[in-house]
């Protein structure tokens, strides 16, 4: 039984860190975005890298 949770919590971590990549990612795209850009400071990022590319 010990084994099967501790299996089991191993997937859950796993996934919410897929879950984590997949959503920093398409908030950098600009495809989602949930008003939430000051906690991974994604749109920042986007806006300085749009400056650097057309100056």
């Amino acid at each position: 039984m010990s084994l099967f949770s501790t299996l089991f919590s191993s997937i859950k971590i796993f996934f919410a860190g897929i879950w984590l990549v997949i959503r920093i990612v398409l908030e950098y795209f600009g495809i989602i975005s949930d008003g939430n850009d000051r906690t991974t400071g994604i749109k920042d990022l986007r806006d300085e890298y749009k400056k650097a590319n057309y100056r």
